[in-house]
């Protein structure tokens, strides 16, 4: 008696240290498309500034919002946000905010940005290449101010990580990255990248905006320090939208 044969792909996506005879890692191919499905966030960076723009969302009537963190502050000059698995992405925030304090005793400066985001890189690498673990199910957003300037880093699950001007991520992060790619200046003031990111997630956003269902961090250039917007600034910059 014959047995049918398995689908070609089987067997080649049960490791992460196991290549497809096509080349492909499909355990960190669905790494990021667990990213995809996480709750929408956009980046922009201007002359000015960084900003970091996220959705929450209410997923039970009993859920206090308020509680609910999407952007983090990593060091007094650098915010992150994740999309995918929270316990994931809060390791890594955690793991970046431990880096951001040794390189402060040990060399007695901040961190620069992309030294960070390399660092976090390289551990989400590791995780693509051993058997017995998995790939970190996030892809992470970091802003900072240093030395070079503003800068915004998106780091994907593979633990390669790319510089953007503006980018969207998550669920609505292809209609998000639609709406930057239109209307994105590089001369932008900060406040105009704070409104630009404010309406991308507006946007794409299943239920109306409001001051509890969005999150915003700014770095700014001329501080080099990260805050987060207060509810009474994101309900003016709603008002401003008119949403």
């Amino acid at each position: 008696m014959s047995f049918p044969s398995p689908p070609a792909m089987m067997g080649y996506d049960r490791s992460t240290s196991m290549f497809s005879p096509d080349g492909r890692l499909f355990q960190v191919e669905y790494a990021m498309e667990a990213a995809k499905r996480g709750w929408t966030m956009v980046g922009v960076r201007v002359p000015e500034g960084v900003v970091i723009a996220a959705e929450k969302r209410k997923t039970t009537p009993l859920i206090d919002i308020e509680q609910l963190e999407k952007v983090f502050m990593v060091d007094e000059h650098i915010g992150a946000g994740f999309v995918g698995f929270g316990s994931d992405g809060r390791i890594l925030i955690d793991y970046a905010r431990q880096l951001a304090v040794q390189y402060k005793f040990v060399y007695g400066e901040r961190i620069p940005v992309e030294y960070l985001v390399k660092q976090v890189c390289d551990v989400m690498q590791v995780y693509t290449q051993h058997g017995g673990v998995r790939p970190f199910g996030v892809t992470l957003m970091i802003a900072g101010v240093d030395e070079n300037g503003p800068r915004l880093f998106v780091a994907e699950p593979s633990g390669q990580y790319i510089s953007y001007k503006a980018h969207g991520l998550g669920q609505g992060g292809g209609q998000a990255i639609e709406i930057l790619q239109k209307e994105y200046r590089d001369d932008m003031s900060l406040e105009e990248a704070i409104l630009l990111a404010i309406k991308s997630i507006a946007n794409v956003m299943e239920g109306k905006p409001s001051v509890e269902t969005i999150e915003v961090g700014v770095v700014e250039t001329k501080t080099q320090r990260f805050r987060k917007l207060s509810k009474e600034e994101l309900k003016a910059y709603l008002e401003k939208l008119g949403v």
